[in-house]
């Protein structure tokens, strides 16, 4: 008799056999993007990359999560639900969760850096898991509503909404409470890796306060597997070094740290006013009042267009909170806030504009370009500072169709999916060239390729 295939096996193999009624270029992107996701799973949770991210990142796993969801809606919720085990007793989530497996020296800032479980004691970091001190965008609500709609039975029968309901709505009182640093009703972000768009140059004004850390005093790891050319410069990696230490030596409490870096970001308060949206559908599908939570997106989204709309430009800016004033750079995190439902049309249709204008159509990409092409700052290659990317061209698509623009939407995953093919799912893309850039088989990618293939339109 043949012996049967270890189990992680089977399980892989039934994941891809999912995909078998799909037939024709369809149906081998799907399997191919179904591969990545096996590929990258590191027990209950999945890398983003082999390579360049060894550990489980915050909205990486949320992106995955609305793939997975297509394959197993049971492996889904354990994706979110481990990210969400390393939850602080603050209501933070971590945009970092550590795998003790992994050498400290394969990835840098690495957990005897971030001294979470020690530095972060007072703010509630668990005793158990080793994790980053900062957060990411919150789209995890978003996600987790998505995931129990692509099998509500299997949801309902492992109670996963009762118990990721409170540790959502306990990270959005975080985000609301002790992030409010402006007095403005928005979130703001206290480190660049923060907004998830990590070297955008709408964070170089506010960088600049920052005295870098001397070279001597880090590591970078990222070298290792990723070209210089699409990395940080080493002086702006000093400075997010500088930042997360200073955090750190705060004990990560919000009112008693400095904030050197301080912004409210249009992109991360989009997601949060969608994630109240998600909220309010799982407390009625849970038998709750959700009111509360759609009022409340219903005033993020109100204090987004009051204090970070800018109708001359006809895009969101960053607005920096230790002078006040907003930032004069656009970039693709002043398009995401079409995500959120009833924007006034006028501001919807500015923003549909100006994903057709010369700052935001690339060249060679149907994808969203990270940052103004015309802009003084704008880099083809590096990292956030030029490169298209699919988690905010999903995130785009999804705003389009919620505003009705049926056409624009279909262009954009059209787009999307081609190049997903065709770059080898890869991390981002050079909006001139068209080349792919950054990690291959890249986990959002793939997961988000598997929803366009079943879900967009």
């Amino acid at each position: 008799m043949r012996p049967r295939p270890p189990r992680e096996a089977r399980r892989t193999a039934s994941l891809l056999d999912r995909s078998a009624s799909a037939g024709g270029a369809a149906g081998t992107l799907w399997r191919q993007a179904a591969d990545v996701l096996a590929g990258n799973r590191a027990g209950s949770s999945t890398v983003p990359s082999r390579t360049l991210y060894p550990h489980q990142w915050s909205w990486d796993s949320a992106f995955v999560a609305v793939g997975l969801r297509h394959l197993s809606a049971r492996r889904a919720q354990r994706e979110l639900e481990t990210l969400l085990a390393a939850q602080w007793a603050d209501g933070r989530i971590p945009h970092i969760v550590f795998n003790p497996a992994v050498p400290h020296d394969a990835y840098f800032p690495s957990p005897d850096f971030w001294q979470s479980s020690h530095a972060g004691r007072a703010a509630g970091a668990p005793s158990g898991r080793e994790t980053s001190g900062i957060v990411q965008p919150p789209v995890h609500a978003l996600a987790a509503w998505l995931v129990h709609r692509a099998d509500p039975e299997e949801s309902r029968r492992r109670g996963f909404l009762a118990r990721v309901r409170p540790r959502l709505a306990a990270w959005h009182d975080y985000l609301l409470t002790r992030r409010d640093l402006g007095g403005g009703g928005l979130a703001a972000v206290v480190h660049p890796w923060e907004s998830g768009m990590d070297n955008s140059p709408c964070w170089d004004r506010a960088l600049r306060r920052v005295e870098p850390a001397p070279p001597g005093a880090f590591r970078r790891a990222d070298l290792h597997h990723g070209h210089h050319a699409d990395r940080p410069t080493d002086a702006d990696y000093g400075r997010y070094v500088r930042l997360a230490a200073d955090y750190r030596e705060a004990g990560y409490d919000d009112r008693a740290a400095r904030h050197e870096f301080a912004v409210e970001d249009p992109c991360f308060n989009a997601l949060l006013a969608v994630g109240e949206l998600a909220l309010a559908a799982i407390a009625r599908d849970l038998g709750a009042d959700g009111d509360a939570h759609t009022a409340r997106a219903e005033r993020i989204a109100h204090r987004l267009l009051a204090r970070l709309w800018d109708a001359g430009a006809g895009v969101f800016r960053v607005r920096d909170l230790r002078d006040g004033t907003l930032v004069d750079e656009q970039g693709v995190g002043g398009l995401v806030p079409l995500v959120v439902p009833g924007l006034p049309y006028a501001v919807a249709d500015r923003l549909r504009a100006a994903l057709h204008g010369p700052r935001f159509r690339a060249p060679a990409t149907r994808l969203v370009p990270a940052y103004d092409l015309t802009g003084h700052a704008f880099d083809a290659q590096r990292y956030w500072r030029g490169p298209a990317w699919y988690n905010t061209a999903w995130l785009i698509h999804r705003g389009l169709l919620a505003h009705g623009f049926h056409q624009e939407a279909a262009r954009l995953r059209d787009g999307f999916l081609t190049e997903a093919g065709r770059t080898g799912f890869a991390e981002y893309v050079d909006p001139v060239t068209g080349a792919g850039r950054g990690a291959r088989r890249f986990s959002w990618t793939a997961a988000l390729t598997l929803d366009l293939l079943r879900t967009g339109t």
